[in-house]
């Protein structure tokens, strides 16, 4: 997998077998992943995503996320994450052979180029583990016992399907988007803690204390009363992969 980048190294270029799989894990800094030749599946924290040459994904930190690779393998380039890349999880690019000449120069450059280029959505195979995906990112207090009875599916079925698509439970990614949320909203959010923490579907600030720590290594107290962290600027020797 790999590995978190900064603006001063080299661009990194891998190749994955055909019908390699990579089990859900996390980067504690963001990067961009180009996809060269070939494709995958990736299912993360921000959707499900079929992806093919072409294809870019900006993974953002302590985001996390799983890949199934086709029967062809695939070539990715990773890149740094700029702070101007687009408010997407994924796109396709129009002309990915540039990107790829002026990495081989200038990784940091081949990335601005890559955050302003126009790319064209990108969706996921759209069947109900992405459904609820979605539900969970939009309302991480969604109890999945009546989501599955709205969808007309047995709660067994819903976590083993889930898993299977996602490469976590349900409740896992819950927790997981619940966090990433936390984390991104505590040092911009004017909500007193405790307030916040039950805006966001935790049970009480505790409860996303816990959460908050165990993602990145820093309590919401200590986000809150520093300058806002920027995605990319971590601590990795105190978060959790």
């Amino acid at each position: 997998m790999p590995e978190p980048m900064t603006a001063t190294q080299p661009a990194t270029r891998q190749r994955f077998t055909a019908a390699t799989r990579l089990e859900r894990h996390r980067h504690v800094t963001g990067y961009t992943s180009v996809i060269v030749a070939g494709g995958y599946v990736e299912a993360g924290d921000s959707g499900r995503f079929r992806l093919r040459a072409g294809s870019v994904v900006f993974h953002r930190a302590f985001e996390s996320h799983a890949n199934h690779f086709d029967t062809t393998g695939a070539v990715v380039l990773n890149l740094p994450l700029p702070a101007s890349a687009p408010d997407v999880a994924a796109g396709l690019l129009r002309d990915v052979d540039a990107v790829v000449r002026l990495a081989r120069k200038d990784p940091r450059a081949a990335a601005d180029l890559v955050a302003s280029s126009p790319v064209a959505p990108i969706t996921g195979p759209g069947d109900w583990p992405d459904l609820l995906a979605a539900a969970l990112r939009d309302n991480p207090s969604l109890g999945l016992r009546e989501w599955a009875e709205t969808t007309g599916l047995a709660v067994e079925t819903v976590a083993r399907g889930f898993k299977r698509a996602y490469g976590v439970s349900p409740k896992r990614y819950r927790a997981d988007v619940r966090a990433l949320q936390a984390w991104r909203q505590i040092p911009r959010s004017t909500l007193p803690l405790a307030q916040l923490a039950l805006a966001l579907g935790f049970t009480d600030q505790a409860h996303m204390t816990r959460d908050v720590v165990a993602l990145t290594g820093r309590t919401p107290a200590a986000l809150r009363r520093g300058a806002p962290l920027r995605e990319g600027q971590v601590d990795p020797r105190t978060a959790r992969r």
